[in-house]
């Protein structure tokens, strides 16, 4: 159910696994279009949810309680088997499924671009696997929620069994503090310190935001340890010094009031409540991220490089 990043490459992973794949998407869609482009017969959600023995919701966290409602609930087969690829509806009570479902999820610890390319290559990154409830045959529902996983490729990695509050909630603390909130705030807040130091704004987003892929690839293959073997004495040594100066123990707080409202429900309910409204506030924040300097900056260095996509993504 959806085809965007993610459930595109389940449905292909799965179809090119041998297992049969029905993309159920909004009629008129980007989606459907692309799932018709791709070999599927796309249908739209009610139909294709009464055709399914698995039914995967890859639709955004922000629609899933009215699709559920509406689209899901109403047409599932009695012994039908819903699975998800993030515990944030569930856990959070936005989804509600009936007790005789057996409800599993399996979220890859990557994007869908990422994942489809590991299975074209015959490999595979890891996924996390939970059973929220069993349903009418609990040997059934894990079985089918462990065939998905390995129908993507997972198994040829790692199948992390966990449960839907873990997965959710550290998914969104490292999304928050590192890899999106923290990762982004900090390449930003030093090309800026860069620029108004009179430094060429090119030259600032190469140290600070180009050269990142190349230093978290070398802790992607070899861990941090791995990664500080690879570098400079100099590097390193100001590494060390320049993290303890970064992450003291105000900082340390802030984590830790991250994760409390990420535990506690407020980010969820701030999401949904954004959501709800059409996204108002994340819009004005896009808008203002999107026309800053660095942007422009970034635009000039990648454009040194023509083998690089530089396709702007469309919202």
């Amino acid at each position: 159910m959806g085809y965007g990043n993610q459930g595109r490459a389940h449905a292909l992973n799965l179809r090119d696994s041998g297992m049969r794949v029905t993309v159920g998407a909004r009629p008129g869609g980007r989606g459907s279009a692309t799932a018709a482009a791709d070999g599927f017969s796309p249908l739209p959600l009610p139909e294709a949810a009464r055709q399914g023995n698995l039914v995967i919701v890859a639709l955004p966290d922000e629609m899933h309680a009215a699709c559920w409602a509406s689209d899901l609930a109403p047409h599932l087969r009695p012994d039908a088997i819903v699975g998800f690829l993030h515990g944030f509806s569930i856990h959070h009570g936005l989804v509600k499924p009936a007790s005789d479902l057996g409800v599993v999820m399996v979220a890859p610890k990557g994007p869908g671009k990422t994942l489809r390319e590991r299975f074209e290559q015959g490999l595979g990154i890891p996924a996390l696997f939970a059973v929220h409830q069993v349903g009418r045959d609990a040997a059934r529902t894990r079985a089918i929620g462990l065939a998905w996983a390995a129908g993507i490729g997972s198994a040829r990695a790692a199948i992390v069994e966990t449960t839907f509050a873990a997965e959710c909630e550290t998914d969104l603390f490292g999304e928050q503090a590192v890899l999106c909130g923290g990762m982004m705030a900090l390449v930003q807040a030093a090309f800026d310190t860069l620029v108004q130091a009179g430094y060429p704004p090119e030259l600032a987003y190469m140290e600070c935001c180009q050269e990142l892929k190349q230093i978290a690839d070398l802790v992607f293959e070899r861990g941090p340890a791995g990664m500080r073997a690879a570098i400079s004495n100099t590097a390193e040594f100001g590494a060390f010094e320049a993290g303890q100066q970064l992450v003291d123990d105000a900082m340390r707080e802030k984590l830790r009031t991250i994760l409390a409202g990420i535990r506690g429900g407020a980010f969820g309910a701030r999401f949904q409540s954004d959501a709800a409204a059409g996204f108002p506030w994340m819009r004005a924040k896009r808008a203002a991220a999107d026309a800053d300097a660095i942007e422009a900056a970034g635009r000039g260095v990648r454009a040194w490089m023509p083998w690089l996509d530089n396709r702007k993504d469309s919202r």
